[in-house]
């Protein structure tokens, strides 16, 4: 996490001048379009407020700007980069937020009209959902950065639950063995563990930890549950 992009990042999202810009409103929590402004730059951000957040039944209240800011930390820490830069703001226009990158990408192209080629780039968001088990891996959170390419996977604020929570539209993988490189990517170091402290519960920690180790050591992706839902809704 010391690259000297996300290094100027992290000191326009923490300190700089943040401006509403505009609301998305197909999610069920506020969530915000903002320019971030900073030493005479301005980066467009992605704003998330805890206090906007609707209760769910099974995740603790205000925690899900939390749990967006612990995803960024696992998916740097283990090296697959495809969440966008994200840090807890404590002084957002509405309160503590999470503050996340805006990625500019196609919202048309999405999941379920991926071609082969781009679907099998998939296989390491589908490590890393099983792996913080990501309850909302809807279709439209998967995208490609205009102009590069680049993957990239967004809305991870009901991840980290204790129980078995995978809810997610990308199951072609499952029953196949996860690649050895990928595998090697899950040592639950206490190192990388530390860093998500201050965003996650002990408890939550420690089935992260457990999460990897099982991971290993079976070695392969899981078929889909039958005895719970498992694909999000809205899939999209």
């Amino acid at each position: 996490m010391n690259h000297p992009k996300h290094t100027q990042l992290e000191s326009a999202f923490q300190h700089g001048a943040l401006a509403l810009k505009g609301q998305f409103t197909l999610g069920s929590n506020y969530t915000f379009l903002v320019d971030v402004t900073h030493e005479g730059q301005t980066v467009q951000g992605v704003y998330k407020p805890s206090r906007g957040e609707q209760p769910l039944w099974d995740f603790p209240e205000n925690t899900l700007a939390l749990r967006e800011v612990a995803a960024y930390i696992v998916s740097e820490a283990l090296g697959f980069g495809f969440v966008p830069f994200t840090v807890l703001r404590a002084d957002g226009p509405h309160g503590a937020g999470s503050l996340q990158q805006y990625i500019h990408y196609d919202p048309d192209y999405h999941y379920f009209n991926f071609t082969d080629e781009d679907k099998a780039t998939l296989m390491p968001v589908a490590l890393f959902d099983l792996l913080v088990n990501n309850a909302d891996r809807k279709g439209g959170h998967v995208f490609f950065e205009e102009g590069t390419r680049k993957l990239f996977a967004i809305d991870h604020g009901i991840c980290f639950h204790e129980q078995g929570k995978l809810r997610t539209v990308i199951w072609e993988f499952a029953g196949q063995p996860i690649p050895d490189s990928l595998l090697a990517r899950l040592d639950p170091r206490p190192e990388w563990l530390a860093d998500l402290e201050p965003y996650l519960s002990p408890s939550e920690i420690g089935a992260l930890r457990q999460r990897a180790e099982r991971i290993i050591k079976r070695g392969t992706f899981p078929a889909q549950p039958q005895d719970r839902r498992a694909i999000p809704w809205p899939p999209l």
